[in-house]
């Protein structure tokens, strides 16, 4: 399988209605039968930066992290309604990135987001770093998981309802 090969999430999504997000991917028209491709939850457009090379002249493999980070704290600044105070507030619990090309200066990215899974306390968001103008130029594809917890217990916490509406959008 080539990197433009990697498989996409199972889950069958709409594009996000999400205000002020950035324009997501529209549905596959798909024949009758045959399931459209899933769409975006969100897209975060980022342009790299000459700081985020390392002394091999490609994006070091930690600012991926970074890249996400940011794309999820986007996607979060769009979600409608309550999705922290100071009793339940996400975590990053897991990630797993699968590098699949390097990333050269200057570059202008797409990361997209999808909703995988949401849980008691949990979500799961699937993501692709891509080039912005050529999207089959993948970068890094993987999942991440962020769970609400109470950080003065630290014990993880119901996700909120804000953010079980916007993973329903994209679902």
């Amino acid at each position: 399988m080539s990197s433009q090969d990697t498989p996409k999430p199972a889950r069958k999504t709409r594009a996000s209605k999400t205000a002020g997000a950035a324009p997501a991917t529209e549905l596959n028209n798909s024949p009758p039968g045959e399931q459209a491709e899933p769409g975006p939850l969100f897209v975060a457009h980022l342009d790299v930066r000459w700081r985020d090379l390392d002394a091999f002249n490609h994006v070091n493999n930690s600012t991926y992290l970074t890249y996400l980070e940011e794309a999820r704290l986007q996607w979060l600044r769009h979600v409608p309604g309550p999705w922290f105070d100071e009793s339940s507030m996400p975590v990053l619990a897991a990630s797993n990135l699968n590098y699949r090309q390097p990333i050269a200066w200057p570059g202008h990215l797409a990361v997209e987001l999808f909703c995988e899974r949401v849980g008691n306390s949990s979500i799961t968001l699937a993501h692709r770093i891509v080039d912005a103008e050529h999207t089959e130029q993948l970068y890094c594809d993987g999942q991440v998981v962020l769970v609400w917890m109470n950080p003065a217990t630290g014990k993880p916490v119901p996700l909120p309802q804000a953010i079980r509406d916007s993973a329903a959008v994209g679902a």
